[in-house]
C-alpha cells in the first residue's frame, strides 16, 4: 500500500514539475515580448500587409468603386496589357524620368556643397543648421501656397526680377507646358536640400580631420580634398541619400495635386498622381492597382541597381 502511494506521490511530482518547466523565464520574456508587439503587428497587418495582397488581387479584376465589393470582376492580365497601351502612362512616366533625373542629383549635389560649407567655413553653424532645415518641416500645402504666390505670372516675385534683369517675356511657370515640370523640381528641390544638409553634416563629423591635415601636408588644395577625401568619405551616406530621393521622386504628389491637378496638358501628370486620378477620380480600382504594380516594381529595379552600383563603387 505505502509502495502504491509513493508511485502516485511521484507521479503527481512529476508531472507538476513537466507543467512547472514548461514556463521557463524564457518563454515567459518571449511571451511579454510578443503581447508588447502584437498591436504593432497587427497594425502592420491590418494596415499593410493586407491593402498590398488586396491591391495584388484587384490587379487582376476590373472595379468600379461605386459598385462596391460585388461589382469586382476578374479579368486577368487586361489592366496590364492597358498599362503598356497607354499614352498617358507613357507621358506620366516620362514625366517622372525627368523628375527624378533632375531632382535627384541636383539636391543632392547642392545639398553636399552647402553642408561642406556650414561645417568648414562658417560663422553660427547652428543657426544654419535650423534654417536650411525649416522647409523640409513645413507641410507642402503651405510651401505650394507660397510659391504659387512667388511664380505668378504677372504679380509674382520671380518674374519681376526677371523682367528687371531684361527678361521681357518670363515664363508662365504654371500655365505652360514647357515649364510647369520645372517649377515642381525647383520646389521640391528646396523642400530637401535642409533634409539632405543636416544627414550630410552628420556624415562629416565622422570624417577624421587628421585625413585633411595629411591632405595638406601633402600639398593638396581644398578642391583635392573635397574629391579624394569628402566625396568618398562620405559614400554611405550619400547611397542612403541617393536611394531615399530616387523613391521620394516617384513618390511627389502633394505638389501637383495643389498646383497644376497634372496639368497643363498631363504636363506635370506623374505615376502616383495618374493613379490617384484612376483610382479616386475615375473609379477604376482595379486599374489603378495594376498601375501601382508597375510602378513598384520600376521603383524597385532602379533602386536595387543603383544600391548595387554605389556598393561597389564606394
Amino acid at each position: 500500500m505505502e509502495i502504491n502511494i509513493l508511485k502516485t506521490d511521484r507521479k503527481s511530482i512529476g508531472k507538476s514539475i513537466n507543467k512547472k518547466s514548461f514556463w521557463t523565464n524564457s518563454r515567459r520574456e518571449s511571451l511579454s515580448g510578443l503581447l508588447f508587439i502584437a498591436p504593432e503587428l497587427i497594425g502592420i497587418i491590418v494596415l499593410g500587409v493586407f491593402p498590398l495582397l488586396f491591391s495584388l488581387y484587384l490587379s487582376f479584376t476590373e472595379w468600379n468603386l461605386v459598385g462596391g465589393l460585388k461589382a469586382i470582376h476578374f479579368i486577368g492580365l487586361e489592366n496590364f496589357i492597358n498599362v503598356f497601351q497607354d499614352k498617358v502612362f507613357y507621358q506620366a512616366l516620362k514625366n517622372n524620368f525627368i523628375f527624378s533625373l533632375v531632382y535627384v542629383p541636383v539636391s543632392i549635389g547642392l545639398s553636399l556643397i552647402i553642408a561642406v560649407l556650414i561645417s568648414s567655413a562658417v560663422y553660427f553653424k547652428g543657426f544654419f543648421k535650423v534654417a536650411f532645415f525649416v522647409p523640409y518641416i513645413s507641410t507642402m500645402v503651405a510651401v505650394a501656397t507660397v510659391f504659387s504666390v512667388l511664380f505668378h505670372p504677372s504679380l509674382g516675385v520671380i518674374n519681376k526680377v526677371l523682367h528687371s534683369i531684361g527678361i521681357s517675356n518670363p515664363p508662365d511657370w504654371f500655365g505652360s507646358t514647357d515649364s510647369a515640370l520645372w517649377a515642381i523640381i525647383i520646389i521640391a528641390v528646396w523642400n530637401i536640400v535642409g533634409y539632405n544638409v543636416v544627414i550630410y553634416i552628420a556624415g562629416l563629423t565622422g570624417v577624421s580631420a587628421e585625413l585633411y591635415e595629411s591632405a595638406q601636408i601633402d600639398g593638396a588644395n581644398k578642391l583635392q580634398q573635397f574629391f579624394y577625401i569628402t566625396v568618398p568619405m562620405l559614400g554611405p551616406t550619400t547611397l542612403f541619400l541617393l536611394i531615399t530621393s530616387i523613391v521620394n521622386s516617384f513618390k511627389v504628389f502633394d505638389l501637383i495635386a495643389f498646383l497644376t491637378d497634372g496639368g497643363p496638358n498631363n504636363a506635370t501628370n506623374v505615376l502616383v498622381y495618374y493613379i490617384y486620378q484612376e483610382g479616386f477620380q475615375n473609379f477604376r480600382m482595379g486599374y489603378a492597382s495594376a498601375l501601382s504594380w508597375v510602378l513598384f516594381v520600376i521603383v524597385a529595379v532602379i533602386t536595387l541597381v543603383t544600391a548595387r552600383a554605389q556598393k561597389e563603387q564606394f
